[in-house]
């Protein structure tokens, strides 16, 4: 048994606070919200009336809150973490923020010789309460290993990132992935909505296809990741569906910024002179392109 302090028992953090009490562990808590600190007792835990009342004697002291800033001021303000956590104690912050503001944290506690390890959190709330969170690790190796028995409590899948501050960089990478195919579902399905297609016919199709499989599992590891830019699919042909594609959503005054966005980086590849790789070759394009820029 370990003792934790956990700082943030919002939807996520008051979840995950849980699946360590079940794990065996004394967890504290803080929160600025009365009814998640009144949550967390009734989940067996004890509460302290700041942060740094919640860090006093514990050997891991996990923060999960809302943005950068806040993950500052519960460190490092008056009444923060930074006034009693131990020279020996880990801190883990499972905070989504700036990877800037990370590194920033973790100089500021290394200046006082704490180690700290980053491990945003992926999936959702839901599989924060069942205890199968994916964690994105940024740490020293020696430290994910002092941390692991304890993510282990909360996730099925711990990803060591590659050092410290990657596993912050990492959650933003793949949030920008998510968040804009957020976007671009949506302007699809209104799409097909607006053509008269059936929803869940529609969702079949997509389904079976890289437009529901994604690039990243189907083409890209078969063509662009291994070098290959001989067309299975060109990108003449695919600006040409995608042309008919805005077309066809003009037509019927269906809104579709992204996809006109990608029109533009297609048209940029024909006018290269790749309208005969692989659409695949997008990838090489800009990174070439940043590469030349640098």
């Amino acid at each position: 048994m370990m003792n934790i302090a956990f700082i943030g028992l919002g939807n996520m953090g008051l979840s995950m606070a849980a699946n360590l009490i079940k794990g065996g562990h004394a967890v504290v808590g803080f929160d600025v919200s009365k009814d998640a600190m009144n949550s967390h007792v009734a989940n067996g835990g004890s509460v302290s009336a700041t942060a740094a009342e919640a860090a006093a004697n514990t050997s891991i002291v996990i923060t999960m809150l809302p943005n950068g800033t806040i993950v500052k001021e519960s460190i490092f303000d008056e009444g923060g973490v930074h006034e009693t956590i131990a020279n020996d104690a880990l801190l883990i912050d499972m905070s989504t923020i700036h990877p800037n503001e990370t590194d920033e944290i973790r100089k500021k506690l290394a200046a006082r010789g704490i180690a700290m390890v980053d491990a945003p959190v992926g999936r959702t709330s839901v599989e924060a309460r069942a205890g199968t969170s994916l964690f994105m690790v940024g740490a020293e190796k020696h430290d994910l290993e002092t941390a692991r028995p304890i993510l282990e409590c909360m996730g099925d899948t711990i990803i060591d990132c590659g050092g410290p501050g990657t596993g912050s960089r990492m959650k933003i990478v793949n949030n920008l992935m998510t968040t804009s195919l957020n976007v671009l579902t949506a302007q699809v399905l209104s799409f097909s909505d607006a053509t008269g297609l059936d929803r869940d016919l529609a969702l079949k199709v997509m389904g079976g296809t890289a437009a529901g499989k994604g690039h990243m599992s189907t083409t890209y590891p078969a063509k662009v990741l291994k070098g290959d830019l001989e067309p299975a699919f060109m990108i003449d042909l695919a600006k040409k569906d995608l042309d008919i594609a805005l077309q066809l959503a003009g037509d019927l005054e269906v809104p579709l910024s992204l996809p006109t966005q990608a029109e533009k980086v297609y048209l940029t590849a024909q006018e290269g002179g790749r309208g005969g790789q692989d659409w695949t070759a997008i990838y090489d394009m800009l990174q070439r392109d940043q590469r030349s820029s640098a």
